[in-house]
């Protein structure tokens, strides 16, 4: 994780809580914690949590978790021990902050239900919301340094990406790919995060099986990602071993108009859902809108798939910072599968494409 300003990353939450009527916000070990703190205490089935008052903060956890998180910062602790439970140590660092008398509290929609439930009943009086407003708002806006990162992982599966067409031929398995691809990542200190192969019909399948060997005229998709710096990379694209199967060439150049489609109304101001229209509409006027079954993109950051969401019910509108996915599909059962995805930023006068891979077919052999 690259170095942060906790502080300004706070006062902009609590600007963020006050335009939204807001008084508290309580955040789980996590990313949204990793986001505002840089770090974030052992996750396991203890109560931790962060508590963002309008002026204070406060953490509570296990006195167990306690002796790393002293180092890391310096907001106030609340412990508890296994002996009493946390609920006093969460009544005593809500009076810290200042937000006993809290009726609406944003609550971290990642964190465990429990810690949430017990949170919630000591203020019986508050609403919650989620962070959609406050942080998930705020996160969704990347910063120059953050872009930075996105594009440095970007190109490491760029690179990753090309050492796998490099190895498809007749013979080779899909689980051979994928280790070529994990080790194209961990040759970059890059901690492997995506790694599917999936080839002739295996393709078409929402959970592709892994093991097939490729075979001449197979379509082999290749959906790879990595995590460095704390930011992840996603992309994916098609090879053919020898030769296309019949048909490809068509749904690969129907996709090819759907990523166009999306990439031409993707502007500030936009809805994410007009995205996923514009590239829905190419793949049904092509007669295979049945075959496209997921949405068109998500947001990359410090989570791989994150706000916003590119698809038919979203209603976020899109601003320059955003960085999201644009990824259409068509999957025909029994023969083959064909996606390509591409990473965007969002800039004043459009999409700027983080890959500087084409988008055209890789043929192998």
């Amino acid at each position: 994780m690259m170095n942060i300003d906790s502080k300004v990353r706070l006062a902009a939450l609590r600007e963020r809580m006050t335009a939204n009527g807001f008084s508290l916000t309580a955040i789980g070990p996590g990313s949204h914690m990793d986001w505002l703190l840089g770090f974030h205490p052992h996750s396991d089935e203890r109560l931790c949590l962060l508590l963002v008052g309008l002026e204070k903060d406060a953490i509570v956890m296990s006195v167990l978790n306690v002796n790393g998180s002293l180092k890391s910062t310096a907001i106030e602790l609340h412990t508890w021990s296994d002996e009493y439970g946390p609920k006093a140590a969460i009544l005593a660092a809500i009076h810290s902050i200042g937000a006993c008398d809290a009726t609406a509290v944003v609550v971290d929609e990642t964190m465990r239900a429990d810690f949430a439930l017990l949170l919630l009943e000591t203020l019986p009086r508050a609403k919650h919301s989620f962070t959609e407003a406050t942080l998930g708002w705020l996160r969704m806006r990347k910063s120059e340094a953050e872009l930075a990162a996105l594009k440095m992982n970007a190109g490491i599966a760029d690179r990753a990406m090309q050492r796998a067409f490099a190895r498809i031929e007749p013979g080779t398995s899909e689980t051979e790919l994928e280790l070529v691809i994990k080790k194209s990542f961990s040759d970059e200190d890059v901690t492997p995060a995506l790694w599917i192969v999936a080839s002739g019909a295996n393709g078409a399948l929402a959970l592709p099986q892994t093991g097939r060997r490729l075979e001449v005229g197979d379509a082999v998709l290749l959906d790879i990602g990595g995590q460095k710096d704390g930011f992840y990379s996603d992309i994916t694209r098609m090879a053919v071993v020898g030769h296309a199967p019949d048909g490809y060439s068509e749904v690969h150049s129907i996709i090819e108009g759907a990523v166009q489609a999306a990439l031409q109304v993707a502007r500030p101001g936009v809805l994410a859902s007009r995205l996923h229209q514009a590239a829905r509409t190419v793949i049904a006027r092509a007669g295979y809108d049945e075959y496209f079954t997921h949405r068109t993109g998500h947001g990359i950051g410090i989570d791989l798939h994150e706000p916003p969401y590119i698809g038919g019910m979203s209603t976020t509108v899109l601003e320059a910072g955003m960085v999201f996915s644009i990824e259409p599909g068509i999957y025909l059962p029994g023969r083959f599968g064909v996606r390509l995805e591409e990473i965007v930023i969002l800039r004043d006068d459009g999409p700027e494409i983080l890959s500087s891979l084409p988008r055209d077919v890789y043929v192998a052999g």
